[in-house]
C-alpha cells in the first residue's frame, strides 16, 4: 500500500465514497439525512470492530479519548454534511465545506509555493463547485459546520494515524460515536423494517467510511496535515471524472479550467519532500 502514490489512493477513496453516496441517496426517502448518517456510522463501527477486534488497551485512557473524539468529529461531519445537501445544491455545500481543509493547509504552509498551490486549489474547487449561495440559510450553517468538522478530522486524524494503531482507533472511535449519536436513530425507523434497506445502510458505512477513511490513515502516516488537506481537492476532481465517464456529464469550460487548476495546485504542492511525518505540526 505504501508503494502506491498518495494521489492514486485519494482517487480510489473518492470512487468508493461516491458509490456510498449513491446508496445514501436511495435511503433519503426512507430516513432523515441525520438518520442515514447515523446508519453510516453504525455500519462502519460494526464492520471495523469485526475486522480489527481492537485490544483492551485501545478502550482505555488517552487512546480511548483520542479515538472517541476523532469518531465523534468524523460522524458529526457526516451528519451536518447530509443535512446541508438536503437544503442546498451539492456544489454550494462542497465549496463551503472546503473552507475547512483550506484553513488547515494555510496554517501548515511554510513557503510561497505552498500559498500558490493553495490559491490554485481553492480557485479550482470553487470553479468546479459552481458556487451559488441560495436556498436555506440553515443549510449554509450546516455546510460551515461541516467545514469546521472537516478541519478537525484532518488534525485529529493525523494524531490517530501516527500512533501506529489508526484502524483500531477508527473502530473504537466509530463505536463511541454510534453510542453518543444514538438519538439520531429515531430518524431511521422505516429502515429497520426492511432487511434490504438495513443492508444498504451497512453498505454506506463500508463504502463511504471504512474504505476511504482506512486509505486516509495510510496517507496521513506519510504526509503532513497541510499536504493532506491540499490532496483532498482531488475528491471533487474525481467526482467530475466519474460524472463524465458514468453519467455522460460533460464539464463546462469553467469546470474544465477548475479541474486543471486543482491538478496544477496538487502537483505543485506534491513536489515538496514527501518524507513521513512523525509528529503533527504544533
Amino acid at each position: 500500500m505504501n508503494a502506491i502514490p498518495a494521489p492514486v489512493l485519494f482517487v480510489l477513496s473518492g470512487i468508493s465514497m461516491y458509490a456510498g453516496a449513491a446508496i445514501a441517496v436511495d435511503l433519503f426517502g426512507h430516513a432523515t439525512p441525520s438518520g442515514v448518517a447515523w446508519l453510516r456510522c453504525l455500519g462502519a463501527a460494526v464492520v471495523l470492530l469485526l475486522w480489527r477486534r481492537p485490544p483492551k488497551a485501545a478502550w482505555r485512557g488517552k487512546r480511548l479519548l483520542l479515538a472517541g473524539a476523532f469518531g465523534i468529529v468524523t460522524a458529526g461531519m457526516n451528519v451536518v454534511f447530509y443535512e446541508a445537501i438536503a437544503r442546498l445544491p451539492l456544489g454550494t455545500v462542497v465549496a463551503l465545506e472546503f473552507a475547512g481543509p483550506v484553513v488547515v493547509a494555510a496554517v501548515g504552509s511554510r513557503t510561497r509555493r505552498d500559498l500558490i498551490a493553495l490559491v490554485l486549489v481553492a480557485v479550482g474547487v470553487v470553479a468546479i463547485a459552481d458556487v451559488r449561495i441560495a436556498g436555506s440559510p440553515l443549510g449554509v450553517v450546516f455546510a460551515l459546520a461541516a467545514a469546521a468538522a472537516w478541519a478537525g478530522y484532518i488534525v485529529l486524524g493525523k494524531r490517530v494515524a501516527i500512533g501506529g494503531d489508526g484502524l483500531d482507533s477508527l473502530a473504537v472511535g466509530f463505536a463511541v460515536a454510534t453510542v453518543v449519536l444514538s438519538p439520531l436513530a429515531l430518524g431511521t425507523g422505516e429502515v429497520w423494517a426492511s432487511p434490504r434497506m438495513l443492508l444498504l445502510g451497512i453498505g454506506v458505512g463500508v463504502l463511504s467510511t471504512v474504505v476511504p477513511y482506512a486509505l486516509d490513515q495510510v496517507v496521513l502516516r506519510r504526509l503532513g496535515q497541510a499536504r493532506f488537506a491540499v490532496l483532498l481537492a482531488l475528491l471533487p476532481v474525481t467526482a467530475g471524472v466519474v460524472g463524465f465517464l458514468v453519467l455522460a456529464q460533460v464539464p463546462s469550460v469553467v469546470e474544465a479550467l477548475g479541474t486543471l487548476a486543482v491538478v496544477a495546485g496538487v502537483a505543485l504542492r506534491s513536489r515538496e519532500d514527501a518524507g513521513p511525518v512523525t509528529e503533527p505540526p504544533g
